[in-house]
């Protein structure tokens, strides 16, 4: 939770802001249309990874907006994952997109960072099944969940 609050206080951090339904679908839209630029950058490794990552970000977005929460730290956003929504993610889904994020700063920022072949497959192969997953999470959203979830971040502050 001391992750939570820092990204609280942090500038462009975890906000609670009225949920959005346009924005939820927006940030879907944008998470489709990242996955399908991924399959057109075949063989362009850094390319893959970085709009690969995109699009498991803007899924996951896509349910802070349903829930009312802005963030503009990735990192944050993943720990809000981690702290409440780890009932609609497992452990390795969650690790999965540290790592992803990890790499897509590797190959986006660094020349001699390199990824392996075994996360570059898993990317390219577990991308859309991560959106899948966070459409199902958004399906699955409850009012009580969203009420709960909101209440505990104002209990953070």
């Amino acid at each position: 939770m001391d992750k939570i609050k820092w990204c609280l206080n942090a500038k462009n951090g975890l906000e609670l802001i009225e949920p959005n339904e346009n924005l939820t679908k927006a940030y879907l839209k944008k998470a489709e249309d990242s996955l399908r630029a991924a399959l057109v950058l075949k063989d362009n490794k850094d390319w893959e990874i970085s709009s690969s990552y995109y699009t498991m970000y803007f899924s996951l977005y896509a349910i802070l907006m349903k829930i009312g929460v802005k963030c503009e730290i990735h990192s944050c956003t993943i720990n809000f994952m981690k702290e409440f929504l780890n009932k609609h993610f497992t452990y390795e889904e969650i690790d999965f997109v540290e790592k992803s994020q990890k790499a897509r700063i590797d190959t986006q920022y660094y020349s001699d960072r390199n990824i392996s072949g075994k996360l570059y497959t898993r990317i390219k192969n577990d991308t859309a099944l991560f959106l899948v997953k966070c459409k199902n999470a958004l399906n699955d959203l409850t009012e009580q969940e969203i009420n709960d979830i909101r209440n505990k971040i104002k209990e953070c502050k």
